[in-house]
């Protein structure tokens, strides 16, 4: 049975962020062993961490991620019987080996008593010291037992995928396809249909086994069979995986897509502000990274708009509108199931994850849009160790998601939200100047700033002057 676990599976077995356990390595509190973790050391490390799975307060957590991410909310769904059976029968194989290793250890240091017994004097005190140190070799305590077998427990629940060459690692749970589990984690995927007919999201299985769960009209050349490639939005995990797969490591490897979508809902939001909520194709989903935006065209009008939802979430996608504007006014006439077409996606306003740094974030107003997205895709990853939200509106924008970033805040520890009031005469100085104090300094951190011009830059000038350097700042402007 395995003594160590990786970053992802240990967050999840002691109920944090796989940022947090990154922190404890950077502090030298956790020690990691090729990027891994023993779970004695796990413990020592969050000594107040509870492995209970009905904790009232993780599953809070759980709840306000799952609805950060733009994903309904799930029973947990069991992987099917087939597929539950092989990771039994692996863990059974893995447990008869550990069984046999350990008899084979037994009958060692059971013929070697017999032969220091049996040499007289001269092997009595090489006797006394292996009992002694036989002595000391105990069970696991009761809490780094617990936390082996809640190991086991999530490895027949859950599947974990790595990826190469980026070293990702994310969860496959229930009935997902190894495609879906990576998008919901918030990974860059290459994939364009993803219902069997395009081959984009062909990857190749290194290690591990895989069940086909669907049909697909792509045909793989039998060449690449036999090496093990195969459709990963037309199969699952049925054993821990190491997959060779491409990922878009920047902006703009993301392909242009035209794509047009369906109104599912406006959602109002007070008197001005309201949220479009399009549904694209299940062929035809958007591809794109957090931070960027789309060109929407409807009833005669069109406008650039930033995407305000999560790239896990890549068919329900959401727009914030304002009154006043006039695609905005148009779109509000919309109804379900009415049409917008989209050009997407737009933009070089994305995150860095291979950055170790925390993440803070500023919005002005309705550039809040492109922070929201990339809010809750930080929280898909799971790396940043914290992350800082400043939403800085006037009375006209308001903080229209006030609840949303609250909940934000109430329920994630690595979370931190303040909303500041502001009038037509911020001083982007002040600001900056209380960021700074509130966090000790902003140089350790990447900084996301979006907002209209005459706000958003005056204030990454104040951030240059102060020291932050040019790679670890993102500005991006918009409307109002």
């Amino acid at each position: 049975m395995s003594e160590l676990l990786p970053l992802s599976r240990a967050a999840r077995l002691v109920g944090v962020s796989r940022g947090q356990v990154q922190r404890k390595i950077k502090e030298g509190k956790l020690q990691t062993f090729e990027g891994m973790v023993r779970p004695a050391d796990l413990l020592r490390a969050f000594p107040h961490k509870s492995l209970k799975t009905d904790d009232p307060n993780l599953k809070r957590v759980a709840e306000i991620r799952e609805n950060a991410y733009g994903r309904r909310l799930r029973d947990t769904v069991l992987p099917d019987a087939e597929v539950l059976a092989a990771r039994l029968k692996a863990l059974s194989g893995e447990l008869t080996g550990a069984i046999r290793q350990r008899n084979i250890y037994r009958d060692i240091i059971a013929g070697l008593r017999q032969q220091l017994a049996d040499g007289g004097e001269p092997a009595a005190d090489l006797l006394y010291w292996l009992e002694r140190q036989l002595s000391t070799i105990g069970l696991p305590d009761d809490e780094s037992g617990a936390i082996e077998i809640e190991d086991q427990l999530l490895r027949v629940m859950a599947a974990q995928v790595r990826l190469q060459p980026s070293g990702h690692d994310f969860f496959v749970e229930g009935q997902d396809s190894i495609l879906d589990a990576a998008l919901r984690a918030g990974l860059a995927m290459d994939y364009g249909c993803s219902n069997g007919n395009c081959g984009l999201c062909k990857g190749r299985i290194l290690k591990g086994e895989v069940k086909k769960t669907r049909h697909h009209d792509f045909v793989i050349p039998e060449a690449e069979k036999s090496q093990g490639y195969v459709l990963l939005c037309s199969h699952t995990a049925v054993t821990d995986l190491l997959v060779e797969a491409e990922e878009a490591e920047s902006a703009s490897e993301m392909p242009r897509q035209e794509v047009r979508a369906r109104v599912k809902r406006l959602e109002l939001l007070g008197t001005q502000d309201a949220i479009l909520h399009l549904q694209t194709p299940r062929n035809q989903r958007l591809r794109f990274l957090a931070g960027q935006s789309a060109r929407l065209s409807a009833r005669g009008e069109e406008a650039e708009l930033g995407i305000a939802s999560c790239p896990c979430d890549d068919r329900n996608l959401q727009f914030h509108l304002h009154r006043g504007e006039n695609f905005a006014d148009k779109a509000l006439e919309l109804h379900p199931n009415d049409y917008v077409d989209l050009v997407a996606p737009q933009g070089s306003f994305v995150l860095r994850d291979d950055s170790p740094r925390s993440l803070l974030f500023v919005a002005f107003g309705g550039g809040f849009a492109r922070i929201k997205s990339l809010v809750e895709h930080a929280m898909s990853l799971d790396a940043a160790e914290s992350m800082h939200l400043y939403w800085v509106a006037t009375a006209d924008t308001g903080h229209y998601l006030h609840n949303l970033c609250r909940s934000w805040d109430d329920a994630l520890d690595d979370f931190h939200y303040r909303p500041v009031a502001a009038d037509s005469a911020l001083d982007p100085a002040k600001l900056a100047g209380d960021i700074a104090t509130r966090q000790r300094e902003f140089l350790d951190f990447d900084v996301f700033v979006c907002g209209p011009r005459e706000l958003a830059e005056p204030l990454a000038a104040v951030m240059r002057d102060r020291g932050l350097p040019e790679n670890q700042l993102r500005v991006e402007f918009s409307e109002r």
